[in-house]
């Protein structure tokens, strides 16, 4: 019999990809899901949970961005001050207009697991509004989903 050993990935071992998803392509959902499971790095054999080991993610087109449903009126992004009465709301069809990668950004955020390496993860993780981006010199792969 074969004594195999688990492989533990370790953080000096750690080659990072660059990924290029189209928001216009699918559901925010959907695409929240496939951005999250690259930046986790789970889609890699060499994964291993307590090791930060994936990759970047640029999201194009943010502001076309496809939802379902009545989501465009009545799904609402809250944000506080920290002060007394500081509560502001926005439904996602005002947040589109201003700032169409909050979308995408906080979808993916409520994704990923909410541990010490969330924040370098959502750190790896570019929305930009239009098809322009600004990591064309990184040769992003461009993710065919479906």
């Amino acid at each position: 019999m074969v004594n195999a050993k688990t492989f533990s990935q370790k953080p000096a071992d750690v080659t990072r990809e660059w990924y290029l998803v189209d928001a216009t392509e699918l559901p925010l959902g959907r695409i929240a899901t496939i951005v999250a499971d690259k930046l986790i790095g789970k889609s890699k054999p060499t994964y291993t949970p307590h090791v930060d080991a994936g990759d970047y993610v640029v999201v194009i087109n943010a502001e076309k961005l496809v939802v379902t449903g009545n989501k465009e009126t009545g799904k609402i992004y809250y944000r506080h001050s920290g002060f007394p009465g500081g509560i502001k709301d926005a439904t996602l069809a005002e947040v589109r207009e201003k700032f169409p990668e909050r979308i995408i950004e906080k979808a993916v955020q409520g994704m990923l697991p909410k541990n010490k390496l969330s924040a370098e993860r959502i750190a790896r993780l570019k929305v930009f509004p239009g098809a322009e981006h600004a990591h064309t010199a990184q040769q992003p792969k461009k993710i065919e989903v479906k």
